[in-house]
């Protein structure tokens, strides 16, 4: 990693899926019992090059039943015969964005999240080789792009703020790129940086 090295980054992994092993993500985000959550999962992909490590993300077309125009994890909801959220992430991954399961080498997950949208999602962060011929998926996906960790991990970048009327807060980046990171994907995004000791 930039300041850190893989086999440092699994360790970090694996410490913080035991510390939430009870845990499904944040505790602001109220469901009542009797909803029933969803099963979705994500890929983080961590790609390096120009000499520093960034993380991979893309747009969603103004085509897509939700999440318009966002910037997003590739993932999805879970298929009924796949057991782990590694088989999930790596398949919509391949999906959206052409990268082959068998390219990804995967260090870890983050811990669960539940969305306001009622998925419990869980983000699986891999590496994948850079520079990568994608080939995204022109329904759902309008672009590809990195972002600099150290830029992720810098708070100057970024505020958190809450919603009028809700207990529930939400994390937004300034614009990198022409892209806006925000929402549960940001949210993602600085529970990564604080794994990786980048951000207190």
């Amino acid at each position: 990693m930039t300041v850190v090295d893989v086999e440092f980054l699994k360790t970090k992994l694996r410490e913080s899926n035991r510390s939430h092993a009870e845990t499904d993500g944040y505790a602001e985000i109220p469901i009542h019992p009797d909803v029933h959550l969803k099963c979705a999962a994500v890929l983080v992909p961590l790609v390096h090059f120009q000499g520093e490590w960034h993380i991979l993300y893309t747009r969603r077309t103004d085509r897509v039943e939700s999440h318009k125009g966002q910037v997003s994890f590739p993932g999805g909801a879970c298929d009924e015969n796949e057991l782990t959220p590694e088989q999930t992430a790596l398949r919509e991954a391949e999906e959206e964005i052409g990268i082959r399961p068998e390219d990804v080498k995967v260090i870890g997950r983050l811990s669960r999240m539940v969305t306001i949208s009622k998925f419990r999602v869980s983000p699986v962060v891999g590496i994948i080789p850079f520079p990568y011929a994608f080939k995204t998926e022109g329904i759902e996906v309008a672009r590809v792009f990195t972002i600099p960790l150290l830029w992720l991990a810098d708070r100057n970048n970024f505020w958190e703020f809450s919603l009028p009327g809700s207990e529930r807060t939400v994390i937004a980046y300034h614009p990198y790129d022409g892209e806006l990171l925000w929402g549960a994907t940001a949210r993602m995004t600085v529970n990564f940086m604080r794994i990786l000791e980048l951000l207190k």
